[in-house]
């Protein structure tokens, strides 16, 4: 489409037609006399910005433009409007191919010069760490799988053997979402555990998965806590399966994560969804004699782990005598500020690109 004043001046006079023939109003009268107003400047005044603002005119005063004349003259202001914009875009063109043919005009012109830089991007610490623990698993033959993050009580709670009056129900812990009378109950899901229970639903037994993904508590946000962080579960049902390959699948872990061998221990502690359950601490990568990481004890408590309780087998549809597995929530974000010496949790949702451009 090319722009021309004459082209203009012949939509506008389509456009003004119908409105001289329409019975009067103070502000179709005020319409008119802002149209004819555009149709008397020259052709260098009506320029492409001028056209485009005669274009605009009528379509902000519709309810004035009689019902029949409305369609004729709303699809030639848009008309016009298309020309103008057009010309505008060329316009912009010209200038900026006048500017660069200008600049290799200029006497310090040096085309061996290097172009200018274009910045990039830089994931988030916690994505690169998502995935390079998803290729460290997949390449073990695990699965990816991923859950709502709004999720209801049977999944968060009840089908992991969270018993009803278990602390972690309370408003205190947990993000609860207003639901009508009678509908499910539903919760910003406090842990990436009800995806376990989905998997063996979806999934026929013999399985391994990880389910990567973001978690909410009420929680007071300070240096190392926050409402919203990351968590990284893992599931493993089979037959014959183990606390001896709980432990090979989490040495595999960290050998991946920290490039080298690290000692592990396990103590024992209560998780409604496991039993046994354990505490799983590893040996402090950044020290011997005890840092302000490891708290001067040479051990970092890492996650929680254990043998895959009965009862959340059974709400999985997994007969518990022929099945058996293991299960660890890794603390994705506490796991990032390991590895990059960072010593505040809320700078990794922050959205400040300063912190995000460092890694």
């Amino acid at each position: 489409m090319t722009y021309a004043p004459a082209r203009a001046r012949e939509l506008l006079a389509r456009i003004a037609e119908p409105l001289r023939a329409a019975p009067r109003s103070p502000e179709l009268d005020a319409l008119l006399a802002r149209l004819e107003s555009f149709a008397a400047l020259s052709d260098e005044q009506l320029n492409a910005a001028s056209a485009l603002e005669a274009a605009a005119a009528p379509l902000g005063a519709m309810r004035a433009i009689p019902g029949p004349s409305r369609g004729l003259v709303g699809a030639t202001s848009n008309e016009l409007k298309k020309l103008a914009e057009a010309e505008l875009a060329a316009q912009a063109e010209r200038a900026a191919q006048a500017a660069l043919e200008a600049e290799r005009k200029a006497s310090d012109f040096d085309a061996t010069l290097p172009a200018a830089r274009v910045e990039r991007g830089a994931l988030h610490p916690i994505v690169a760490v998502t995935r390079e623990l998803e290729d460290l698993f997949t390449s073990m033959g695990w699965t990816v799988l991923d859950g709502p993050e709004v999720e209801t009580e049977e999944f968060n709670f009840d089908a992991l053997n969270i018993q009803p009056d278990h602390p972690a129900r309370e408003t205190m812990d947990t993000f609860w979402v207003a639901t009508p009378p009678g509908a499910p109950r539903l919760v910003m899901r406090t842990h990436t555990s009800p995806v376990q229970v989905r998997a063996m639903k979806r999934l026929k037994p013999p399985f391994r998965a990880i389910v990567p993904g973001k978690v909410f508590r009420n929680e007071s946000v300070d240096a190392s806590h926050e409402h919203t962080f990351h968590q990284m579960e893992g599931l493993v049902v089979g037959k014959g399966i183990s606390v001896g390959h709980l432990i090979g699948a989490m040495k595999t872990l960290l050998r991946g994560i920290f490039g080298r061998e690290i000692e592990i221990r396990l103590r024992p502690g209560y998780f409604p969804f496991v039993e046994p359950g354990f505490e799983l601490d590893a040996r402090c990568p950044f020290c011997k004699d005890g840092c302000s990481v490891c708290k001067r004890s040479t051990w970092i408590e890492l996650l929680p782990c254990g043998m895959v309780h009965p009862n959340v087998l059974r709400a999985g549809g997994i007969d518990p005598e022929q099945w058996t597995g293991f299960a660890f929530g890794l603390g994705l974000s506490r796991l990032v500020m390991l590895r990059y010496s960072i010593d505040d949790i809320r700078h990794l949702l922050g959205g400040d690109v300063r912190f995000v451009s460092q890694f």
